[in-house]
């Protein structure tokens, strides 16, 4: 299973999405700003915004919290002004690790981001040092009680590159270009999907076990955790097995 698959089931076992809402809004309503200030403030028109704000409803954000932060994406309010970039690292095992930040504080981002990689036994590394391991796509994420030949049916005619049983979960991969036309095509016929996203998904994986998978989970969950740091991807794979023994 994809690194980044492995690492959201973690989360939902944790329970940490729901510890750390306060912190998801955050950088729901960093995002918002941003694409709304890059892209405008037409959700129609600017596919960005328009998953950031789907993503936001979804979480049930409020309704006033997402209007405002895109007024101050468009300058209809005052507001803080983010730049946003990427790190490329190592993790534990060699594992690629690519941060996605936003920020309005370059220097602390940084000084931040490299500690949480020493701390767990990883580095950081120079602009196209792993970028070259993953691939940018549109992923959708079904849970398997659904009908697997009727949804790569209706995957397929709507565009999509690729449908895959991933045991817990079936995904739909779509290139980025295509992403909100399948997506759109998929909600029309009534299909209800756990996550949609335009994300990196690694091309190998690299496994993990005992201390190195301990010292992995803790950098994931701290870079999620810097209100700086807005997505994170990673190629590690760490069995079943492997994380019931973490987890106790």
């Amino acid at each position: 299973m994809a690194g980044h698959s492995k690492w959201a089931n973690i989360k939902h076992r944790k329970g940490a999405q729901d510890a750390k809402r306060g912190k998801v809004f955050t950088k729901l309503i960093k995002e918002i700003t941003i694409a709304t200030k890059i892209g405008g403030a037409d959700p129609a028109a600017n596919p960005r915004l328009r998953t950031a704000i789907d993503k936001a409803k979804s979480g049930n954000m409020a309704k006033d919290s997402i209007e405002r932060a895109i007024k101050k994406g468009s300058g209809d309010l005052d507001g803080v002004s983010y730049e946003e970039g990427t790190f490329e690292g190592y993790g534990p095992g060699g594992v690629a690790v690519i941060v996605e930040f936003m920020t309005d504080n370059r220097t602390r981002t940084v000084a931040d981001v490299r500690h949480i990689f020493s701390k767990h036994n990883g580095s950081l590394g120079v602009n196209g040092s792993v970028a070259f391991l993953f691939d940018r796509k549109g992923l959708i994420s079904f849970p398997t009680d659904m009908d697997f030949d009727a949804l790569f049916e209706a995957a397929l005619e709507a565009g999509a590159e690729d449908v895959k049983d991933e045991g817990d979960a079936y995904e739909i991969i779509t290139d980025p270009n295509n992403f909100m036309a399948v997506r759109d095509a998929i909600a029309e016929l009534g299909l209800k999907w756990d996550n949609a996203e335009v994300t990196m998904i690694p091309q190998t994986m690299v496994q993990l076990e005992g201390k190195q998978a301990e010292q992995m989970l803790k950098m994931m969950d701290k870079l999620e955790d810097n209100d700086d740091v807005q997505n994170v991807y990673a190629n590690f794979d760490i069995s079943e097995e492997e994380i019931a023994r973490i987890m106790g």
